[in-house]
């Protein structure tokens, strides 16, 4: 999706061809019978009660982000590789140095009829920005958009103006809380998008209902009716095992388990997808010293955590975050568990035969098993690990200033979002407290770096040495499940937050 165009002196970055949804599979990848019209589609997703909302640019639940997916679009999405791809921008250019971007837009219809314009696009990124409503969930990642100089040219062309050099600039469009509504927008209960489904009604903590947009610009939902429900785990087990709903989000190892077994629903699986780690903060004893961070590192049994907190259902970690996306370095050597070397570096640190607590909750699955089977291969090399579980509400806001080591999960993201939000000095998700001037300093230059395999070798060199020097244990890469009814066809095995992960326009009922 980065052909090289020229013109009027900018740099394509873009592509006039979206990522097509795959749909002449069903969700096991078998061929399928041809797409069918018709029928309502019901999924249902983690719920947040009275938290859940319509705005577009105020969103952090699955549920919601579902519900915004379906009624509105951003201008860049993720593919499966988490590298951007065209959606309302049908391609974008750069002027050279990554600081001035033209964005061009397809010819895409809001639901009350209008045209989309450059002038909606200032109006949805003004919006994000806006300082008097700090909720809008993207105002951090595009904090360097300069809208004063950034304007329209024409009504199909936006020009969006940087204070920075961002390479990276398109992906973070794909964030969340990106979507682009009409201009003028105030009303978020009533939402007006260019999305597949056009909205009927909805009830915080419970459903939304849209229908279908037959004048959708990459063409009209096979389905007619949606409705994203909210319930627990719980309660979408039991919903899609016993026929309430087609569709049910993030399902746990032991239900898909449980569900093949049988022949009414199937689970889709997007490989390796999340991730799992046990995170150091390194400026706090034991793990401010860099041989108790490596001896930790050695002693996990990475593929004995996949087999019993994930129920074998993923793929033995590497000590960093997103393996097989854009700019992962594939090449460095698998970490092997070495038992004795652990040993000897924790004698060295004079830590053999004493006690390090380990920081857990019940906040996602599999933490606490997570930790307290960690705390058996440690003892392996004489050191006392006593888990102490905290509240799962508070968990991860807990997790940054408490425990010298504890748990971690992230979804899927472009690597150097991950690097934003967790690992700059100011980053405000920084649990291990990996502050080094230098590594900012050099993820600053990569991020500006415009030739695109110079800046996979500035990122690469920067994963090395986190991967080396940093507080993340990453043990394991959790799929992410789906379950889905069989006769529902079309469901894509995509990582949560790309294109294609709860896409119901490409769906079909048998």
């Amino acid at each position: 999706m980065s052909e090289a165009l020229s013109r009027r002196g900018f740099l394509g970055l873009g592509s006039a061809v979206g990522l097509a949804a795959v749909v002449g599979c069903g969700a096991d990848g078998e061929a399928a019978a041809q797409p069918k019209s018709g029928g309502r589609l019901r999924a249902v997703y983690a719920g947040g009660g009275a938290k859940e909302v319509l705005d577009p640019h105020v969103q952090s639940l699955f549920v919601d982000i579902a519900r915004h997916k379906a009624l509105y679009e951003k201008l860049v999405e993720l593919g499966p590789d988490l590298k951007p791809v065209p959606r309302l921008a049908s391609k974008w250019e750069h002027d050279g140095t990554a600081t001035t971007w033209r964005f061009s837009l397809r010819d895409a219809t809001f639901h009350d009829g209008a045209k989309l314009v450059a002038e909606d696009v200032l109006f949805s990124l003004a919006r994000i920005a806006d300082p008097a409503v700090p909720e809008r969930v993207a105002q951090s990642s595009l904090a360097t958009l300069d809208l004063k100089r950034s304007r329209a040219i024409g009504p199909a062309t936006v020009e969006l103006v940087l204070t920075a050099p961002n390479a990276e600039f398109p992906a973070l469009l794909a964030g969340i809380g990106t979507q682009i509504v009409r201009n003028g927008f105030k009303d978020p209960t009533r939402p007006i998008g260019t999305g597949a489904f056009k909205y009927t009604s909805f009830e915080a903590g419970r459903s939304l209902v849209a229908a279908r947009f037959d004048d959708y610009w990459d063409g009209p939902a096979r389905i007619e009716e949606l409705q994203i429900l909210s319930a627990d785990a719980e309660a979408r087990a039991n919903a899609v095992q016993g026929g309430q709903a087609e569709y049910a989000n993030d399902m746990t190892a032991t239900f898909a388990r449980t569900a093949e077994a049988g022949r009414t629903v199937k689970i889709v699986a997007a490989k390796a997808s999340t991730m799992q780690a046990f995170v150091m903060k390194v400026d706090q004893a034991p793990f401010d010293n860099p041989d108790v961070r490596l001896a930790f590192k050695l002693l996990a049994d990475r593929q004995r955590l996949v087999d019993v907190v994930l129920a074998g259902r993923g793929e033995v970690g590497n000590d960093l975050f997103g393996k097989g996306y854009q700019y992962y370095p594939a090449e460095l050597p698998a970490r092997e568990r070495d038992v004795d070397k652990a040993k000897a570096l924790l004698t060295k640190a004079g830590l053999v035969g004493k006690q390090v607590e380990i920081f857990t909750a019940d906040a996602s699955a599999g933490f606490v098993e997570a930790a307290t089977l960690f705390a058996e291969q440690v003892a392996e090399a004489g050191v006392r690990l006593k888990v102490t579980t905290g509240s799962p509400q508070t968990y991860a806001k807990d997790l940054l200033t408490k425990g010298a080591i504890g748990n971690h999960r992230s979804g899927a993201m472009p690597i150097p979002q991950y690097v934003t939000d967790r690992l700059l000095t100011h980053s405000p998700f920084n649990v291990t407290h990996w502050r080094r001037p230098a590594f900012d300093a050099a993820f600053t230059a990569a991020r500006a770096t415009t030739d695109e395999v110079q800046r996979s070798a500035k990122y690469g060199a920067l994963q090395k040495t986190l991967r080396d020097e940093g507080g993340i244990l990453a043990w394991g890469l959790p799929d992410y499940l789906v379950a889905v009814s069989a006769k529902v066809q079309g469901v894509q095995a995509a990582p949560p937050n790309t294109l294609d992960q709860g896409r119901f326009d490409k769906v079909w009922l048998t």
